[in-house]
Parts: C-alpha cells; structure tokens; sequence
C-alpha cells in the first residue's frame, strides 16, 4: 500500500474518531485504535497475499475517500431508490454509510424484533454489542476488515429473538450518492435459538467513483434457520468490498445467495464455520463486462461431525472482464461424517475474458464426503447452431444460451420480488428480443 495513502487515512483518523459511533465506550474505542494500528501496519491486502493473489487493490490506494460524517444534506432521487426497494418487506437504508431513519420503512415490525443504525444500538444495547463485536470475524483476517472496524460509521443491528419468525423479509439497502465517498458499514445480525428470517443486502450507487467497504457479521443460533442475499449492482466506477462473516450453532441453517453486477473492483468474502450438524449453502453468480474485475472468495470451515454444506458459483465474463472465484473447504480433525461440495463454472463470451478459479480442500478428518468441480469455457457451438436451425439468429442464440447457464443461479432465489429485480438486472446485460420472450 502506498505510504502516502497510508499515512494519510492514520493522520486523519484522530480528527474524526471523536464523530464515529461508540466514542463513550471504552472496549470499542480500544478495538478500534487496535484495528487501526493493525491497518496503519499493513494497509489494505496485496497480492502477495495468498488469498489476494488475483486481485490488486492499488488503484484504492490511489484515490483517497472521504467518509460520511454527517447525514447527507440535498434530496435523494426517491424513484431510484424505490426501483430497488422490495415492496413487501420491512427495509433499511444506509445512505453513504450512515443509518436513515426517514428513508427506512420498519413500520410493523415485531416488538420483539430489534432493526436499528448500529451508532443507536452501541447507546442503547452496548453490552450485546460487546458479546458479538469481533466474533465472528477477527481484524488479523486482512487489511479491509482491520480498516472497517476501525472506520466504519454506522451499520445495521438486527436482533431476532428464539422462536420468532420474520413474516416479510428484511431489506439492508446501501445507497451511496455522493462521489469520492467512504461508506464504511459494520453490520450485526443475531437469529437467536430456532428463529427464521430472510435478509437481503443490496449495494446500489451514484454513477462516480466511491468505495463501499461493508462488514456483516452473523450469528446462527441452534436450529435457526436464515437465509442472506446479497445484491451488488453498483456504479461501474465504485470499487466495493463486502465481507459476510457466519458463525452457525449446532443444527443451524444458513444460506447465502449472491449476485455481483456491478463495480469497477468488487471482491465478496463469504466465510461460514460450521457447528454439530449444521448446514451451509453458498450459491452465487458474478456477470462482468468491459474492464470489471470481479471477485468472490469463501471459506466453509466444518468444525464439527455431521455438517453439511452445499456451494455453486458461476460466472459470466465478456469484453476484457476478470472473475475470480476462491473457494476453500476445511474439515477439522473432529468433523466425521462431513458432507461437502464445491462447484465453480464459468463462461467466458470474449477471448479477452479471464476467469481464475482456484477450489481448495483441506481435510483433516478421514470419515468424509467431499467433493469439488470446476469449468471455463465458452459457449457449446453445438447447441448456437441448434438454435439458429429453429429460425433464431445467431446473435439471439447465444444470448439465450448464455442467459440460461446464468438463470439458474436467478431460480435458486425464493423471494419472488427478488427474484423478478435480479431476473431484470440480468436480462439488461442480455438486451435482446428473443431473450426475453423466450424466458418471460
């Protein structure tokens, strides 16, 4: 990282510690200044980082963001933001990084339910906070998570006591407006004992240069059941960083769905560590064009016998588009009767398109069942011409094709207004007719 950057982000932080959330807490004001040091040490991760060695995250280094620090003053273009708000769910809007009280609808929420700004609940539940702040994730995993704890300026606190089941899914909308913007999100979600909730994250922004980097950490209690989406439809200048960090409880369940569109740089962390009998399912799917560099990186760690876990990422690559997909399996020594599979599969519409894959098993136990898959290709010619002999030009052929290898991921989504925003933001990067006839 350069020096300049780095030095730059350290000698500001004194000025603007005394306006970030928790400021009166004095656990948070060490962990923070902890975070810092560990950043101010490392900077954000290079290539020479193992687990980074396909994505290089200078050109962060060379612009230098500006968090929010203040509500954001003007109007916001309310058409925008409803064109990507579900409906039929309760939602929440971070606007640059920052809670909205006015733009959020939590109307009929469960009482006993809590949905917040993470800045309200450090004054209201700091002790809970306290307990699961840092659990699931540690600042040593690399330098985006150390920079969020140390930075992050507000955040969503969702707390779903035992044996409550949210009616209507949950939204976390993030919505950056402003260029050059830092929004530096921490989120915390605990599903207590036998509790059932849907989430969905959607990452949307201005057409300007601006860095997300948000930071979700989840607590799965004894056989609770949650599901996470994640959308990522930002501008293709933003640069993002999410990372979803799970700890699951015995006989827990967790899914994850993800869908990354957007971005000029976007790299997703998905990591899950696995208790007694518990499941994980990973599905996901990146589509990249012109110069984007997308990348998503997991990590399933089965802690404990008789898990199970489930992961299926495919990617859609054209002009000189790079995905990247990492995925790791660790099955600890303790872990009998695991049951794992990893599969990767990419398409790549351009002979510029790049896709680096890299599935990795770790297995310390030996009474297991894990497998792992993984293809690049383009499209089968076999099939184009089958199309284009049943009166379908070519062009047509092969988007139908290649919006069928990606619908898949689309039809795994069960919240059906979900479905229908992702299934439009995919049939915008396959414009044509005859693809949306054939498919609608």
């Amino acid at each position: 990282m350069s020096a300049v950057t780095q030095s730059r982000y350290a000698a500001e932080y004194d000025a603007i510690a005394p306006q970030l959330p928790g400021r009166d807490l004095p656990w948070l004001i060490k962990q923070r200044r902890e975070a810092l040091a560990q950043f101010s040490a490392g900077g954000f991760p290079s290539p020479r980082e193992e687990e980074w060695r396909y994505t290089n995250v200078s050109a962060i280094e060379k612009k230098l963001f500006k968090p929010a620090l203040a509500p954001a003053s003007g109007p916001i273009d309310k058409a925008w933001l409803d064109a990507y708000r579900l409906r039929d769910a309760w939602s929440v809007v971070l606007l640059n990084g920052r809670f909205s009280a006015e733009l959020s609808q939590l109307d009929g929420l469960p009482e006993a339910v809590s949905v917040l700004g993470l800045a309200e609940a450090l004054v209201k539940q700091p002790e809970l906070i306290e307990n699961y702040l840092g659990k699931a994730v540690k600042d040593s995993e690399h330098g985006f998570v150390a920079f969020n704890t140390a930075w992050f300026s507000d955040g969503v606190f969702v707390h779903v006591p035992a044996k409550h089941l949210l009616a209507k899914p949950l939204q976390l909308l993030h919505v950056v407006t402003e260029a050059d913007a830092l929004a530096t999100t921490r989120n915390l979600i605990i599903s207590e004992t036998m509790a059932q909730a849907e989430i969905v994250e959607t990452f949307i922004g201005a057409d300007s240069a601006y860095l997300s980097a948000a930071v979700t950490e989840v607590f799965v209690g004894a056989n609770a059941d949650l599901a996470l989406y994640k959308l990522q439809v930002e501008s293709e200048k933003a640069y993002h960083f999410g990372g979803t960090y799970v700890a699951e409880a015995r006989d827990a369940r967790f899914s994850h769905h993800n869908f990354a569109f957007g971005g000029l740089l976007a790299r997703s962390d998905i990591h899950a560590d696995l208790d007694h009998a518990s499941e994980c399912i990973l599905n996901g799917l990146y589509v990249g064009s012109k110069r984007q560099h997308i990348d998503n990186h997991t990590r399933i760690v089965h802690q404990k016998p008789y898990a199970t876990s489930r992961e299926l990422y495919k990617g859609v690559l054209d002009d000189r588009a790079r995905g990247v997909f990492q995925g790791r399996v660790i099955v600890a020594e303790d872990a009998q009767k695991t049951d794992s599979e990893m599969n990767n599969r990419n398409l790549l519409l351009s002979t510029d398109a790049e896709a680096d894959t890299k599935p990795q098993l770790e297995i310390y136990a030996d009474d297991v069942k894990c497998g792992h898959g993984v293809t690049v290709g383009q499209l089968d010619e076999k099939s184009v011409f089958y199309l284009q002999s049943r009166c379908v030009d070519e062009e047509t052929a092969r988007n139908m094709l290649t919006f069928a290898f990606a619908n898949e991921m689309v039809d795994k989504i069960k919240i059906r207004e979900l479905h229908d925003l992702v299934l439009g933001e995919l049939l915008q990067r396959f414009p044509q007719q005859g693809v949306e006839k054939a498919w609608l």
